[in-house]
């Protein structure tokens, strides 16, 4: 029988600049009695990364440039340090109304805010995305690796909206270990159509997975997916997002 375990990581405590996530994680795995295994896969709140790499930014430093107080004046008097902060981590904006903004990130993510969070960080303050969660994602991996003798796949994980759907979803912003998609792609289904456009993207559910026990304000902030049958692929989180051309969505089109 087919079966997948969803196993939270608890007691973390407070992640703080320059905590060494890894080992942080290993840790609170064996004050619960959790070994990783072979093949498991890791998943880590962007929130916590963030604050190990010292993300944190005090918005009472922040002084908006005419282009954000611009903004703030279209956007329903949306706080224009934060708006700065947004112009600062994006590419370009994609669209905006009322008290929305939705810009492309410098990774190239499409999201709300240019995913920077005002919540569980402190009155005042704001959080970044990592610079590089790929890469905060390989070192996460590499650690565990180093202290446990395991080999697991590591998530990182963001809330995204929809541009088709109500409602947030937790999807992969960082990936170490295996390949974000898996391709059907050429095969057949057991009527024998050839499968086209059946492209998978694992990691985003694996993501949304973990969120059932991870949730917003419960205080866990990582946990284990055991039981999946991944390829044995190398990839990036950059590998989940759609080419400019391919996107009806975009604001370039």
């Amino acid at each position: 029988m087919r079966r997948l375990e969803i196993i939270a990581v608890e007691g973390l405590g407070e992640v703080k600049p320059g905590d060494p996530l890894g080992r942080l994680l290993v840790e609170a795995c064996a004050r619960q009695g959790l070994a990783p295994r072979d093949g498991d896969v890791l998943v880590v709140a962007q929130k916590i990364v963030s604050k190990s790499e010292g993300r944190a930014v005090d918005l009472h430093a922040v002084t908006p440039s005419a282009e954000a107080l611009r903004l703030s004046a279209e956007l329903d008097g949306k706080d224009p340090r934060l708006l700065e902060l947004i112009l600062g981590e994006s590419r370009r904006i994609v669209a905006k109304g009322r008290s929305t903004i939705v810009v492309e990130t410098h990774h190239g993510f499409v999201c709300a805010n240019a995913g920077i969070d005002l919540s569980n960080v402190g009155v005042g303050r704001a959080l970044l995305l990592p610079k590089d969660p790929d890469g905060s994602a390989q070192r996460i991996r590499d650690e565990v690796r180093r202290l446990t003798g395991k080999t697991v796949g590591v998530v990182i994980t963001d809330t995204f909206g929809r541009p088709w759907r109500l409602g947030t979803t937790d999807v992969a912003i960082g990936v170490a270990g295996f390949g974000p998609l898996i391709d059907y792609r050429g095969g057949t289904d057991p009527y024998g159509y050839e499968l086209k456009a059946s492209v998978t993207a694992v990691a985003d559910q694996i993501a949304s997975a973990a969120e059932l026990v991870m949730g917003k304000t419960s205080g866990v902030p990582a946990a284990f997916v055991r039981g999946l049958d991944l390829p044995p692929l190398e990839g990036s989180a950059r590998d989940l997002i759609r080419p400019a051309e391919d996107d009806l969505f975009r604001g370039d089109r």
